[in-house]
């Protein structure tokens, strides 16, 4: 291998996408098991390499040379084989201050908690205090002589105005998770989730929508690339450069989902969707049907709809996970705070938005069978629509007139 990452688990990587974007060299992705980690730095059989969770710490004996920066935080994340000697440097430093002023964070003053205890968390306490924290407090589940508790959290620093997720809580493939109740913390001002995959994390939505500046962890994850391969190839890689590479990832990465009524259109216009933008397609109600090996006014006869909403809430688990998909989903599914939690995570939530006069009943929709129960549902749900949707797209007309709007929206 000359270029690319090591790490014990890396099924989630972004990392070789990054950095093809970036340069042109042969950047592979390596597993590790804990046991072979020895075996590997002893060989330095690599020209550079990103190293990830859970090995920042444990390469550093093998270093012939490690930066103040990467000394100073205790950990590092990029080696560089100079002539058989091993350099190793911190480039997550770099890239965690330009996320945060990127995303416009004041931390001068403030009261920081980062969570966790891993080699991320010493880089965010690094960077809170070289931007002028008041009080930076690690936080995790076990007591440390630099770490307290999270029962020691809610009990003393609730004020806080400023918190650094460092833990894999709520990263794929467990994007349910969330590290703290955000809900406990009334002074809060800004989250930074060093996750960025979910693109958004549970917790960066539920900030997000208390109206809390919060952002994910791929910008840093771009911005510490592109420092790794200027030490890579002494190549200098502009602010431009970066910008483009974060916005060519989200455009790869990121999801559209399709709400509102049933017959509003959105398996039809998702599937065309799909082919124009050479994305997969998944409709939810026929992934509940797979999962289940019934059909839905089945599950509804069988479960009844608190049945069937539990099905599909484990359906959106699952296929809010995928990315470079279009998800077309059922007329409620917006009806639940968690699913649409979930599908922000790695997508842009458009409301097809089908006038009443142009929807139909179909037997296939027990809770919208005649038009006396359709029109109940429209109205019940039309204002949930609207508030949960990034944007709204009407659908009085030709379905290609709908996938323009939306194609335009999500490319731009």
């Amino acid at each position: 291998m000359e270029y690319g990452c090591i790490g014990e688990k890396l099924t989630h990587s972004f990392s070789k996408e990054i950095h093809n974007l970036l340069f042109d060299y042969d950047y592979k992705i390596k597993e590790i098991p804990k046991g072979e980690l020895d075996i590997f730095m002893t060989q330095r059989d690599f020209k550079a390499i990103n190293v990830t969770i859970p090995y920042k710490q444990d390469v550093i004996p093998y270093l012939d040379f490690v930066s103040d920066t990467a000394r100073q935080i205790g950990a590092v994340n990029t080696i560089v084989n100079r002539n058989g000697k091993l350099y190793g440097y911190n480039t997550d430093f770099a890239g965690m201050t330009a996320l945060i002023d990127r995303q416009g964070i004041k931390i001068k003053d403030k009261t920081v908690l980062v969570l966790g205890s891993g080699g991320t968390s010493k880089t965010a306490v690094a960077v809170a205090k070289n931007l002028g924290a008041k009080c930076v407090i690690r936080v995790s589940r076990t007591a440390k002589e630099d770490c307290i508790t999270y029962e020691d959290m809610y009990e003393r620093f609730c004020d806080a105005q400023v918190i650094i997720n460092t833990t894999p809580c709520g990263m794929y493939p467990n994007i349910i998770g969330e590290s703290i109740n955000i809900d406990r913390f009334n002074n809060l001002e800004a989250v930074v989730d060093a996750i960025y995959n979910p693109l958004c994390s549970n917790l960066v939505i539920k900030a997000q929508q208390k109206g809390i500046n919060a952002i994910g962890g791929l910008y840093m994850l771009v911005a510490q690339a592109a420092i790794a391969a200027e030490l890579f190839t002494d190549t200098k890689v502009s602010r431009e450069k970066v910008d483009a590479v974060y916005n060519a990832i989200v455009k790869q990465k990121r999801n559209i989902v399709l709400v509102g009524m049933p017959s509003s259109g959105k398996t039809t216009i998702g599937k065309q969707l799909a082919n124009e933008l050479n994305m997969q397609f998944v409709d939810t109600d026929k992934e509940i049907e797979k999962v289940s090996g019934k059909t839905i006014p089945e599950i509804f006869a069988e479960f009844g709809e608190s049945g069937f909403r539990d099905i599909e809430s484990q359906v959106i688990v699952d296929v809010s996970a995928k990315q470079n998909t279009i998800i077309a989903t059922g007329g409620g599914a917006i009806l639940r705070e968690q699913n649409v939690t979930l599908l922000k995570g790695n997508g842009k939530i458009y409301f097809v938005d089908r006038p009443i006069e142009l929807l139909i009943t179909t037997d296939d929709r027990p809770l919208s069978s005649n038009r006396d129960d359709l029109v109940k549902r429209y109205n019940e749900r039309y204002d949930i629509y609207c508030n949960e949707a990034d944007k709204k797209i009407i659908n009085d007309g030709e379905i290609n007139t709908v996938t323009t709007a939306i194609k335009e929206d999500f490319l731009k």
